[in-house]
């Protein structure tokens, strides 16, 4: 692929709720009424942060983390899908330095594999010279990253404004912005963060970010910072699609579902795989296919009308009796299960595919990395493979009173504290789990994936004759 020259700027900020995604969200839809080509990006295992990034650019948002995908294939992505676009603008995860253990998959990480300057976000509420204090420590923090300027966000009045330039100037920290407390500037959230935009009429808020953006930050000079980056050199590891799609997968993706990396099913499409999209909700049919993926979402929040679909209930009992492969993340796995009990108390029937039963909780189950070695040859892949994953729930699963025979799909172990549980259910061609994939970063359980759905395609063609 060979070196490339893409203008691009890492925004990253002091700790999770400083702003990061309203503020890219704006620069990204104000850029493009100025006639740029916005190209964004979001670190970290976040599927609702690049939708609001692509009803601002007009392009899809990709994810980038290098606990999930090596980062050779990182840079390959970046570069083959910022390639056309005229700056890249990549919005950090939590603190500049916060990632799974050891720094993995920080904004500080991506930064510097990307040899990309970094924007730091500065929530400056009830804060003067303190923020200059602040933005000196994460620049001597470590110095390999490029620490090019600072967005002062949440600024009280233009004394505060300026009270804060001061104290930068007198460190030459440039400020490329200063964006005024307002509460209009915020973005609808709930129990997983923020409420997708699948869910919530969101063009005029992000046409209204845009415009603040615009008059609270130097775009010119954040596009100099940009273009300052060094040319970026790529090994080209993406797989090659060498035949045409031989098989085709139906994959679940309405309000409910929605959580899929585009890379990830495009990895899928590049080992042979026609992607076709069904709807749960609103679908009585499941559309022709030789397998079936559910992915993650919110089942919580539409639980009685994804239990009121009772033909699409049926439709996934029927492809699992027939033995079609059906794979399930989170959302999908708790979809697959008997039965949901939402945040209210109430039961609603669920697709049975799964025995046991999934219930809300008030609070956070789980978040981080994991690995998953398999208990049992599954879906996707053989007895002992390991694969790299992620959690984030606040339901939990209550499996069947017999656990002795329970058939676990794999055993979790935490990144961050070496936690070991079982986790998931495989039988046959069945797997669900709370486990969250990224395919071009396993592409042998992809590989599998496929494979299974082809000698499914080949046992249907064989009952047809």
């Amino acid at each position: 692929m060979g070196e490339k020259k893409i203008p691009r700027i890492v925004i990253g900020a002091v700790h999770s709720g400083s702003g990061k995604t309203t503020i890219v969200t704006g620069i990204l839809a104000a850029l493009k009424q100025q006639g740029y080509a916005p190209q964004s990006y979001k670190i970290g295992p976040d599927y609702i942060d690049p939708g609001y990034h692509e009803l601002a650019s007009g392009r899809k948002g990709h994810n980038l983390d290098s606990w999930l995908v090596s980062e050779e294939k990182i840079q390959d992505i970046f570069c083959s899908t910022a390639g056309d676009a005229d700056i890249a603008i990549i919005e950090g995860v939590m603190g500049l330095y916060d990632g799974g253990k050891n720094g993995i998959s920080s904004t500080a990480a991506i930064a510097k594999l990307l040899k990309a300057p970094v924007i730091l976000v500065i929530d400056v509420k009830a804060m003067g010279d303190s923020a200059a204090a602040i933005a000196l420590g994460f620049k001597n923090y470590d110095p390999e990253v490029n620490l090019a300027g600072v967005i002062l966000n949440r600024v009280g009045s233009l004394n505060h404004k300026q009270m804060i330039e001061t104290a930068m100037e007198k460190l030459s920290i440039p400020v490329l912005g200063a964006v005024f407390r307002d509460q209009n500037l915020q973005l609808p959230e709930r129990h997983l963060g923020l409420v997708p935009t699948t869910e919530n009429k969101t063009a005029d808020m992000v046409s209204s970010f845009a415009q603040r953006m615009a008059a609270d930050i130097d775009l010119a000079q954040l596009c100099e910072v940009a273009a300052s980056a060094e040319p970026l050199c790529a090994k080209n590891t993406l797989p090659k699609q060498s035949y045409p799609p031989d098989i085709t997968i139906a994959v679940a993706k309405d309000e409910a579902f929605s959580f899929y990396y585009p890379e990830s099913l495009a990895a899928l499409e590049q080992q042979g795989a026609n992607i076709v999209f069904f709807s749960p909700l609103t679908d009585h049919a499941l559309p022709p296919a030789d397998g079936i993926f559910l992915g993650g979402g919110f089942p919580e929040v539409f639980a009685q009308q994804l239990s009121e679909n009772k033909p699409m209930l049926l439709a996934l009992r029927t492809a699992a009796q027939k033995e079609q492969p059906i794979y399930a993340e989170c959302g999908g796995f708790m979809y697959l299960t008997e039965s949901l009990v939402d945040f209210s108390g109430f039961r609603h029937a669920m697709a049975g595919v799964i025995p046991g039963s999934c219930r809300m909780n008030e609070k956070l189950q789980t978040v981080g990395y994991v690995k998953a070695q398999m208990r049992q040859n599954t879906l996707l892949g053989p007895e002992n493979s390991i694969l790299r994953g992620h959690e984030f729930h606040f339901s939990s699963y209550i499996p069947p009173i017999d656990l002795a025979a329970y058939p676990w799909a794999f055993t979790f172990t935490k990144n961050r504290n070496n936690q070991q549980y079982a986790a998931g259910y495989a039988s046959g061609r069945i797997l669900g789990s709370y486990l969250h994939l990224h395919f071009a970063g396993c592409p042998q359980a992809g590989a599998a994936f496929i494979d299974a759905c082809r000698t499914y395609q080949a046992e249907q063609k064989q009952e047809a004759k």
